[in-house]
């Protein structure tokens, strides 16, 4: 993967993580909430988790952008 190498581009990427992780840990607690909750709304429950989910994936593949390529 090739990594950006302008430093705002870099800095853009950085931040993103950073709202990133916020909204999944916010996810966490949305879902908790939901999950405690005996009349909780199963699809909407699925859709969170799905959510969250992508926002992982969104984080692992960002930060692996971010990472410096090395030399084999």
């Amino acid at each position: 993967m090739n990594q950006p190498r302008d430093p705002l581009e870099l800095a853009r990427l950085a931040r993103r993580v950073v709202e990133l992780r916020t909204e999944h840990r916010d996810l966490d607690g949305a879902i908790d909430r939901l999950q405690a909750d005996i009349q909780a709304d199963e699809l909407a429950l699925k859709r969170l988790k799905k959510r969250k989910l992508q926002l992982k994936d969104q984080i692992a593949w960002i930060e692996n952008a971010l990472i410096p390529d090395e030399p084999a």
